[in-house]
């Protein structure tokens, strides 16, 4: 069964010229251990609720997981794995969620994939302590992943493993392909950490190192991992990276690089395989075989699932509700009550506790609404009176039905773990930084973005409106930098309204995550005529008629967040000089540009000279045919926010003066 992957991989990644045969050679057997002894599946049906998760995070191995795929009986056929990197096939060349069937999420960037299944693992202990009661266990299944020593060198490895064994996760199991060669070589001169100490040190279960080629001995050591009541548990594997080459094995060639065909066939005389490329003999594909098995393991759970639909009905109803992602019936009238109710208090507030406002109506409305702060939850504002801080029993690792989570200085860890969560499903994540700490998290945040996940990023004190912290924390080309992550929604509001529809449009974002971006400063509310628009992305919020003109709109200053008061008050400015101003609240350049031309012709007319401000980058905005731009193409300073307002030019006298300056070019 172990050489069966051997050969394949070998053969797909010789026919693409490209990928890695040796980590799916050396983890082979503990894929058979696993795989054919443990892992609780149905390749009839991949997304069977209560299946366990499987990770693969050294991503790159990705022709194990294809080969595992294709052997159990997933619509993954050979076909498939001979089209090994090519375009459009099911097996491209790291593991990709939702294109490959049984693929739980997509890795290749080393130490995600890790704290993915650490996501994963929260996941279901929530879920089961949410949803499960005596005698109807429907929630109970386990995360494994396997992982390699580039996952442990990744720093994130660090953030993840802390919290898994801060949050008791006992049905995670990490199976560690101790090798000892990366693309350098041998890894010994630059990877010396004591990794089983270190992992008993996180609270963890730690067992091995174990022969990683004994196949029988690794399934013993994960039946004995999944005793574990308190604690997630690594499995330390000694292997041999491309075992079975003769020339190849133990050496960094067996890497990232095909064998060659001779090699190929000196690998095959060594393994006793004499058989063709892409070949099976039938008595290994009948071993490896689990569809069966997999449509009664779920059959099982079916007849459990009828008896807890019978005694708890309402809470079947839910449970399947919130794993399919599905809105409550009721959130459009939650999110218009929300948006109308910040319009009629019109609270001059910041932006991040307009979020907290928003949130405090969303997280009553949706249990599944998962908070969280890396270290910042009084400046971030992500909590709210029913989203209490989660906390796991010293003894029991019972959680007390919290909702938020504090993360610790985890900004990369936080970002990842919500993905996992998101993937799981059963709950919608969402978590909170400084926005120029967005840098820390920007790669899971692209994952996200790649994944099509719906988690929100809330990303408070969002320019040098946060004053004396100066540079370090002043976000300058944050902004900007999010919003060219393609699938990435990027809101900037500019008022409570603003923010709740903000909110509720992120969670209705099913397919793509969300960065709110937010002021520590408070804003006044702007005084608009309707809500409608907002979720447009941009709005026309103030005509020249407004500040008492009854001139053609001569100019369009367009503004997000804090600077929109800037751009009102330029607006009362040029009013004085007889100078007619359309002002244009564009909270989401994001959502604006999916709009129709029709639309955004109406917002942005043509012939009308355009001018926007915004504290940050200059860069973006010229797309739009600005004449000029109100920005910062410098880092900050460290002094009071006015202070800065005044230096940096953002005042509406500037603003104003910048418009004439325009119109007269």
């Amino acid at each position: 069964m172990a050489n069966a992957i051997r050969a394949l991989a070998m053969d797909a990644v010789q026919a693409a010229n490209s990928g890695h045969p040796g980590a799916p050679m050396g983890m082979a057997d503990m894929a058979v251990a696993l795989w054919g002894s443990h892992l609780k599946h149905n390749p009839t049906n991949p997304h069977w609720l209560d299946r366990d998760r499987f990770v693969l995070s050294n991503g790159h191995a990705s022709m194990l997981l294809y080969s595992v795929l294709h052997l159990t009986g997933y619509k993954l056929p050979m076909a498939e794995l001979k089209k090994f990197r090519q375009l459009h096939s099911k097996t491209p060349g790291h593991p990709e969620v939702h294109v490959t069937p049984g693929v739980e999420t997509t890795t290749g960037p080393l130490g995600q994939g890790l704290t993915n299944a650490v996501g994963m693992a929260l996941a279901e202990k929530l879920l089961a302590q949410e949803f499960n009661r005596d005698g109807h266990d429907v929630v109970n299944h386990n995360t494994f992943t396997f992982m390699g020593d580039g996952c442990l060198m990744e720093g994130i490895s660090h953030e993840a493993a802390a919290l898994a064994g801060a949050w008791k996760l006992n049905k995670l199991i990490a199976l560690y392909d101790d090798n000892g060669i990366s693309i350098d070589g041998q890894v010994a001169p630059w990877f010396i950490d004591n990794t089983a100490l270190r992992f008993v040190a996180y609270g963890w279960n730690v067992l091995g190192p174990i022969d990683g080629h004994n196949a029988e001995l690794v399934a013993s050591t994960i039946a004995e991992a999944k005793t574990g009541a308190d604690k997630p548990t690594l499995i330390i594997c000694k292997t041999a990276i491309g075992q079975g080459s003769p020339n190849r094995a133990n050496t960094a060639k067996a890497h990232g690089e095909p064998l060659g065909n001779e090699e190929i066939a000196l690998t095959r005389d060594a393994l006793g395989w004499p058989h063709k490329p892409f070949s099976v003999p039938k008595e290994v594909l009948a071993a490896w075989d689990a569809k069966a098995a997999g449509v009664a393991a779920e059959a099982v759970w079916n007849d459990k699932f009828a008896a807890y639909k019978a005694a708890f009905p309402e809470l079947a109803k839910e449970l399947l509700r919130r794993m399919k992602g599905d809105l409550p019936k009721n959130f459009n009238q939650v999110a218009v009550d929300t948006a109308v109710a910040a319009h009629t208090k019109a609270d001059t507030v910041a932006s991040r506790k307009a979020s907290q406002l928003a949130l405090e109506s969303f997280t009553a409305a949706l249990p599944e609404m998962l908070g969280g702060s890396a270290d910042l939850t009084g400046s971030n504002l992500t909590n709210t009176k029913c989203t209490p801080n989660l906390r796991f029993d010293a003894v029991t690792g019972e959680s007390n039905g919290g909702r938020h989570i504090n993360y610790g200085v985890r900004e990369f860890g936080m970002a990842a773990i919500m993905n996992g969560v998101a993937l799981h499903g059963g709950y919608i994540p969402f978590g909170g930084t400084f926005l120029t700490f967005s840098d820390y998290s920007r790669n899971a945040i692209r994952m996200a973005a790649l994944m099509k996940l719906r988690v929100v990023h809330v990303f408070t004190h969002d320019s040098i409106g946060l004053g004396e912290d100066g540079p370090t924390h002043q976000s300058i080309e944050h902004a900007a930098s999010l919003r060219l992550i393609p699938n990435l929604d990027v809101w900037r509001p500019g008022d409570t309204a603003e923010t709740a529809v903000a909110w509720a449009v992120a969670l209705q974002n099913k397919n793509k995550p969300t960065a709110l971006l937010l002021s520590r400063q408070n804003i006044n509310y702007a005084p608009k005529s309707g809500l409608g628009d907002i979720s447009k992305g941009a709005y026309v919020l103030a005509e020249p008629s407004e500040v008492g003109m009854k001139k053609k709109t001569q100019a369009v200053i367009i503004a997000t967040g804090s600077e929109v008061q800037l751009a009102l008050k330029a607006q009362e400015i040029l009013a004085t000089r007889k100078i007619a101003v359309r002002v244009v609240s564009m909270p989401s350049t994001t959502t604006f540009d999916k709009q129709s031309v029709e639309y955004k012709s109406s917002v942005l007319p043509a012939g009308v000279p355009r001018i926007a401000v915004e504290m940050g980058v200059t860069a973006g905005w010229w797309k739009y045919g600005c004449a000029a731009v109100v920005g910062i193409d410098t880092y900050g300073e460290s002094a009071p926010a006015p202070v800065l307002f005044k230096l940096f030019g953002f005042t509406p006298e500037n603003v104003a003066d910048t418009v004439e300056q325009a119109l007269r070019k």
